[in-house]
């Protein structure tokens, strides 16, 4: 890593690669992609503290130096200039050397910040395309690293990746089109905790690997003793690895030499089209990625042909991402359904072959599917730690209607309720004083016009002033904080209707996570109310939480609602941008303490001015309309149980018109 010293406060050294301890898959991953960036760049998942920002800092310094035209903006190689390049053309343009560049991505990143800008003063001024690089360009011939990539919007994110697969990158602004090229090994970091990324983008990626950190005291031990022993003196640090990297870098580059000659058999193809066919991934980005890393690694072997090995490792890397398909599935792949594929492709082997695999036997025993992932059964019921109480898994999701909060925000880009974005549709105009968002063409030249004679305009261009700019007002969608209030009590036990809840929790869950919202989870039963899970991006942090919700006891409404005002109260503080859409899952008894239903009907006035959703959740014959008279209360839509699936909707919609007609 780079960072100060905390003793002496300077500016430390990078810490040597080879100097982490343990991460052999991260470690493997990081060089693969750097021998051939065609692979698509690494995600690397896992848990905070695990060294995953280290290594991939450190990776910098192994890759070998380049060539570069002198002045270039975007690093042309002299060898071979890109024709396009803005700086161009560079026919016997003098060039030096300089090391690989490693480029950090911030999160909070705007969109011409990445991909860069155009100078619109100078184009309406002067005529002149004045393009302003951006990271991309910085990142040309090095490394892209995005910590927190999960955290990224959307269509940053998209915008990597197409770059990545397309080594180039493309603006433009105002009928003016700029390409530069934009080759570069792209590593993502993220911790799942904080939020997943979409199965969409997820398949972007080449490769992706799990971290976690050692259990074992022994390697803790070693990694504690190492940072000290770094932090205390990081050029003698250094020194003790600077062989062994020296070494690594030297294997790197021989490799990147070997690569363009080694060859893929029709044998290694048909494996590593039988292992995608077998793992059911979709589309043919898993096999091509496969394929190409296959390749990379039997150029780190010293191999000129791709063998049965090359093709296994392959395929750890760069297919455990692509086999989810909502964001409740664990990634992973089954080795014994991996090494079953390997057999399918092979030939039947003859009296004196070994068969497919020799030298490296499948393991003995399938592992066990791990607790709740997708190999867990849905909808059995559980004992809690007690033994006492069961909790009823959900059913099958399914579409949930959307629900959005009122009015017109300015939160955090997202799919769900209006807002004013840097993105979307233009519905006006801002003046020059905000700066901010992308300049208006039109209502600039028209803000400068009246001015031309004044300021002595003589035919050779707009005379244009910083305060005629002006900039477009869009409209998009946000993404909102939905935090659910869900009733645990005895009422909501019944194993049936218990599952339908979660069952409509989890759609609305799903359709969160569609639309990037941040979610959290309130529940109450017996006496009091919990904050089971705080706001958070991971949707399936919630849906876990909720799946092992146990049922019982009277019912706290009013605790529910006082705990959810204040979860609101705290958010609005921390992420004040982030508009609240509350959803109350409940059949609206209130049982639990003295005076329950007016104080519950008390709490819900705390509740004014937010946007909420009385999910109805009673049943039966006959019903008391509690729900009803609870949404009343807290100026809520009142949505009864079935009618949460946009299916059920869209029959009373059709219904209704049928009658109508």
């Amino acid at each position: 890593m780079i960072g100060r010293s905390p003793t002496t406060g300077a500016l430390l050294k990078p810490y040597p690669f080879t100097a982490v301890v343990g991460l052999p898959d991260l470690r493997l991953a990081l060089v693969l992609s750097s021998i051939s960036p065609a692979v698509g760049g690494v995600l690397v998942r896992g848990e905070k503290g695990t060294a995953k920002s280290t290594m991939v800092r450190a990776l910098a310094g192994l890759l070998p130096s380049v060539d570069v035209v002198d002045g270039c903006r975007f690093s042309c190689d002299p060898a071979g200039p890109d024709p396009r390049c803005p700086d161009g053309p560079h026919d016997g343009a003098r060039s030096h050397r300089r090391p690989a560049k490693l480029v950090e991505l911030p999160v909070g990143a705007a969109e011409d910040r990445v991909i860069g800008s155009l100078h619109l003063e100078r184009a309406l001024a002067e005529g002149v395309t004045d393009f302003q690089p951006g990271l991309l360009a910085a990142a040309h011939r090095g490394l892209l690293y995005v910590d927190e990539v999960n955290l990224l919007h959307d269509h940053l994110v998209d915008t990597l990746l197409d770059a990545a697969a397309m080594g180039r990158a493309t603006v433009e602004r105002e009928g003016v089109s700029v390409s530069h090229a934009a080759r570069f090994v792209l590593i993502g970091t993220m911790n799942p905790e904080e939020g997943e990324l979409r199965p969409q983008l997820l398949d972007r990626f080449g490769l992706t690997v799990e971290v976690a950190s050692s259990r074992d005291p022994e390697q803790r031990v070693e990694v504690v003793r190492r940072r000290l022993a770094y932090e205390a003196d990081p050029d003698a640090f250094a020194a003790q690895y600077a062989e062994e990297d020296a070494k690594l870098a030297a294997d790197i580059e021989a490799a990147q030499r070997l690569l363009p000659a080694v060859k893929l058999p029709d044998e290694a193809l048909r494996q590593i089209a039988e292992i995608c066919a077998s793992f059911e991934v979709d589309g043919m980005r898993a096999d091509i990625v496969t394929a190409r890393t296959a390749v990379a690694h039997a150029a780190w072997a010293g191999r000129d042909e791709v063998t049965t090995e090359d093709v296994r490792v392959a395929a750890r890397l760069a297919l455990p991402h692509r086999r989810r398909r909502n964001p409740f599935d664990a990634p992973g792949i089954s080795e014994e359904q991996l090494e079953q594929a390997l057999q399918d492709a092979q030939p039947d082997p003859g009296p004196e072959d070994d068969g497919p695999g020799s030298g490296s036997e499948p393991p003995s025993e399938a592992p066990e599917p791990p607790q709740g992932g997708e190999n867990a059964p849905q909808g059995q019921p559980q004992q809690n730690a007690g033994g006492q109480q069961k909790t009823v898994g959900a059913g099958e999701t399914f579409k949930a209607r959307v629900f959005r909060v009122k009015g017109m925000g300015e939160g955090e880009r997202g799919r769900r309720s209006r807002a004013i974005t840097d993105s979307g549709r233009t519905v006006g105009v801002q003046p020059a004083s905000v700066r901010e968002g992308r300049p208006h063409l039109v209502a600039t030249v028209k803000a400068a016009a009246p001015h031309q004679k004044a300021r002595g305009r003589d035919g050779a261009g707009l005379k244009l002033r910083p305060e005629d700019v002006r900039y477009a007002l869009r409209e998009g969608r946000e993404g909102n904080l939905v935090l659910f209030c869900v009733d645990a009590s005895g009422s909501m036990g019944a194993k049936a209707r218990m599952r339908e809840v979660k069952s409509a929790v989890l759609s609305l869950l799903l359709d969160a996570y569609q639309r990037r919202d941040k979610v959290g989870l309130v529940t109450f039963r017996g006496n009091a109310a919990e904050l089971a899970l705080p706001p958070t991006i991971s949707v399936d942090a919630a849906a876990a939480r909720l799946e092992g919700l146990p049922t019982g006891g009277r019912t706290p409404l009013a605790e529910g609602l006082l705990e959810a005002a204040r979860v609101l109260r705290v958010e609005e503080i921390r992420d004040p941008r982030r508009r609240p859409l509350l959803v109350v899952v409940t059949d609206g008894r209130a049982t639990s303490g003295p005076d329950a239903v007016a104080r519950a009907q008390a709490a819900a006035g705390l509740l004014a001015g937010v946007t909420t959703i009385v999910m109805d959740c009673e049943s039966g014959k006959m019903r008391l309309g509690l729900a009803a008279d609870l949404a009343a209360h807290l100026g809520a839509e009142h949505v009864p149980l079935a009618d949460v699936a946009a299916e059920a909707l869209a029959d009373a919609v059709r219904a209704r018109t049928g009658r109508a007609a």
